[in-house]
């Protein structure tokens, strides 16, 4: 979805090794914060959708609707990076706030799908793993620009496949989708941090940071939830 690369920002002099730490510190703070707000945010429109059987008739019953939804989640995928340098950090922050509420209406449908028992012990799951890749992400000295190049060739090769299958419908072929994606989010967290990390220590202009920690953010949670939906479909319980 979102991961296009936003323009380099100019640079500015004159910062030592220690402010360039704390700017990068202060950055990856914010990225967890605000990845953090759009996963509650996610997880409150899903459970809200998901308990009101008219909100649930609307969405999936309503073609219009339905669709109006998630072609307005691809156009603030494109348009947040896209014109970040001309927006506000206020209107990158709304925006990715109702990207997020959207994500979570859309996604309503796996408390009907799964029980929710196992969309809890996934979501657990789904920490852990991010979590660890994050963090080797952030610390980590090798450079994987050429594994997030990778990732994001064989990105454009999995909506491939999964459109084909939607057609197919063969369980083997889900099943191979499934474990790619998971294989290929792991990867793309991993990358996502380390570009955030590597854009905060580039000597940004301080009033830009807010909205790198935004657009890292949005990465970061799309990492996540693409996760944890590949994760889902291996642990589970179908109703």
């Amino acid at each position: 979805m979102n991961y296009q690369t936003p323009p380099q920002p100019p640079r500015y002099y004159g910062s030592d090794s220690y402010s360039v730490t704390n700017q990068v510190s202060a950055v990856m703070r914010k990225v967890y914060v605000r990845m953090l707000i759009g996963l509650l945010i996610s997880a409150f429109c899903a459970l809200g959708v998901a308990s009101s059987p008219s909100m649930l008739m609307l969405i999936y019953s309503n073609q219009l609707v339905y669709w109006g939804m998630f072609i307005a989640m691809i156009v603030m995928a494109i348009v947040i990076p896209a014109r970040l340098m001309k927006m506000s950090s206020t209107i990158c922050l709304v925006l990715f706030c109702l990207f997020a509420a959207l994500m979570g209406a859309s996604l309503s449908c796996i408390f009907i799908v799964y029980s929710l028992g196992s969309i809890i012990y996934t979501f657990f799951i789904t920490a852990g793993v991010f979590g660890a890749m994050s963090l080797y992400g952030y610390f980590t000295k090798a450079d994987l620009t050429k594994i997030g190049s990778f990732c994001l060739m064989a990105l454009f090769g999995l909506i491939i496949a999964s459109v084909v299958n939607i057609f197919v419908a063969s369980s083997t072929f889900d099943w191979i989708i499934s474990i790619v994606g998971v294989l290929l989010f792991v990867g793309l967290t991993a990358w996502d941090t380390q570009y955030v990390k590597k854009m905060a220590q580039s000597n940004l202009d301080p009033a830009l940071t807010d909205k790198l920690a935004t657009m890292g953010a949005m990465n970061l949670y799309l990492d996540f939830v693409n996760l944890f939906l590949y994760l889902l479909r291996f642990f589970g319980n179908r109703n």
